[in-house]
């Protein structure tokens, strides 16, 4: 198993709720973070800064660590990514820079990760502050939706001095980090405190709002200088087969989120329960039950191991937890009378390669079979916000199957005053929480460019102007 995932090892009555739920480390003591920032070769041409989405200067953060200046180390963290605490906790570091370090080859790789941790929870325990607003410079952006691409770009703008308000649908501010990701990778108040540093640069988040319908985005577009959206993607799509509006049959995110805003003692859990889907969420949801206590969990996934979409990591994690897998599987009713009490499931085949190149599933005949369970979560993905295209597609906002289209260099869209990140434009490639932030900052760099040199023309527009009827006086 990757070690950086190592879970812990609990029997039912050993652990409370708290204790099972509680994040997958401690935090580094500083004779431990020095240790193993003094293991790090410093390269040159780092491979892990290259790997790295946001680009952070990793071994100089990490020599910082070693000789004693935490408070500059997180700094250099925060400079290239405001989420630096998040994506501490959440990033596929072994996909990305760990797996990257040249460490890796014939020991252990750096724990980037942790130490990346280590640095910005000592810098947010001391309420160190690192940036202030930028002097104003008379121009107002929108931005739509406070996820980590919203809350970057926001952060970013107001640094350069933008009025920037942000327009959330949800009651809190956050969007994925805040509701999505599991409470043991990350603690609902890790991301509160991100949205709490962008608010403290000026940036008014108005929550609540749910734009196309509380206000519209002709308005949006026509009262700012500049609009980013970076909406997240919509609920969990049903599975479409007959018992699915049965009690306990559950949207995975929705599941998730419960354990971000309630009580642990008060969220129902089967004993038996069947996570249909093999991502990343799906991941998560299966562990979530197994520590609220669920007696047998099985990952229902209608192609092989090989086809998933969840990180390898991932999959380790959920054997250790006790989850099982079944594979070629596909689920084609929950049965029960008012309630789950069987998934009605049938054997498949791998067929020819789909579009993703993964290889198709094709039923096998004659081969129903029925798998006891009293609660059925789904987990296969998430709707695409159509609606919402529909109407940004009348200001010349173009999408291609449900994605917004941006042009990579800017992720500018069709209609220059209008840009996009986040799972919004994630057509290909992997949609994470780092990767947003990334987008929210080339976002920030492109509208600062943009309305600066619309203001640039303007000043001299008005200059000339004034010359001019200076002359003819």
């Amino acid at each position: 198993m990757v070690e950086h995932y190592k879970p812990h090892k609990y029997k039912a009555g050993e652990m409370s709720l708290p204790e099972r739920f509680a994040e997958y480390f401690s935090r580094l003591s500083e004779r431990e973070a020095v240790a193993e920032a003094n293991r790090c070769l410093y390269c040159y041409d780092a491979p892990c800064v290259v790997a790295c989405p946001t680009h952070i200067d990793i071994p100089s953060f990490i020599r910082k660590i070693a000789t004693g200046n935490v408070k500059g180390s997180a700094r250099t963290i925060l400079e290239s990514n405001l989420l630096g605490a998040t994506c501490a906790r959440v990033c596929p570091v072994q996909e990305l820079c760990e797996g990257s370090c040249v460490l890796a080859r014939d020991q252990k790789p750096i724990m980037i990760g942790r130490l990346q941790r280590y640095a910005t929870d000592w810098a947010w325990s001391r309420g160190c502050k690192y940036f202030d607003p930028g002097a104003p410079n008379g121009l107002k952006v929108a931005v739509v939706g406070c996820g980590p691409a919203g809350l970057s770009c926001a952060g970013e703008l107001a640094k350069a001095g933008f009025a920037v308000t942000c327009f959330e649908s949800r009651s809190m501010a956050g969007g994925l980090d805040t509701y999505g990701i599991v409470v043991f990778r990350e603690p609902v108040e890790v991301s509160l405190a991100e949205v709490k540093m962008v608010e403290e640069l000026g940036v008014s988040i108005r929550t609540g709002v749910t734009v196309g319908k509380e206000i519209g985005w002709d308005e949006l577009v026509d009262s700012f200088d500049a609009v980013f959206i970076g909406v997240g993607m919509a609920a969990v799509p049903l599975l479409s087969i007959p018992g699915e509006e049965l009690d306990q049959v559950v949207d995975g995110l929705e599941f998730i989120e419960q354990t971000k805003i309630k009580a642990l003692d008060s969220i129902t859990v089967g004993q038996r329960v069947c996570v249909v889907g093999a991502g990343n969420t799906a991941i998560d949801c299966a562990t979530i039950a197994r520590r609220l206590g669920a007696e047998r969990v099985a990952i229902v996934y209608r192609r092989s191991e090989a086809e998933m979409p969840c990180y390898h990591f991932e999959y380790q994690f959920a054997l250790s937890e006790g989850v099982s897998f079944m594979f070629l599987t596909q689920p084609v009713a929950v049965l029960g009378t008012g309630c789950v009490e069987a998934l009605k499931c049938i054997r498949m085949d791998l067929g020819p390669p789909d579009s993703l190149g993964r290889r198709s599933p094709v039923v096998v005949p004659d081969s129903e079979f029925v798998l006891p369970a009293d609660m059925v979560i789904r987990a296969i993905g998430q709707k695409k916000r159509y609606d919402a295209l529909e109407q940004l597609a009348l200001l010349g906002v173009k999408s291609n199957n449900g994605y917004i289209t941006v042009a990579l260099e800017s992720r500018q869209t069709d209609n220059p005053k209008v840009f996009a990140g986040g799972d919004c434009i994630r057509s290909t490639g992997e949609a994470s929480t780092v990767a947003a932030v990334q987008d929210g900052k080339i976002a920030a760099r492109s509208i600062c460019a943009q309305l600066s040199e619309r203001a640039r023309l303007k000043h001299v527009s008005a200059d000339h102007s004034r010359r001019s009827s200076q002359e003819s006086t």
